[in-house]
């Protein structure tokens, strides 16, 4: 089962960063500002969300 590391800005702490386990945030320009807070299993995320990673390689979501 494929798995995702979510990343959280502080800043911004209702929305959250989903990329393939193990991407990092390489090409975001903000990426120090942003703080990893754990893995999550496609089975426990929306599969649009799961889509929108597949497709694009990170998707936003709203954690409220």
């Amino acid at each position: 089962m494929q798995e995702y590391d979510l990343y959280i800005n502080p800043q911004k702490a209702s929305i959250g960063l989903y990329v393939r386990k193990g991407a990092g945030l390489p090409d975001l320009a903000d990426s120090k500002d942003w703080v990893f807070d754990g893995t999550a299993a496609e089975a426990s995320l929306p599969p649009a969300v799961v889509k929108e990673i597949e497709a694009n390689g990170h998707a936003f979501r709203d954690m409220d």
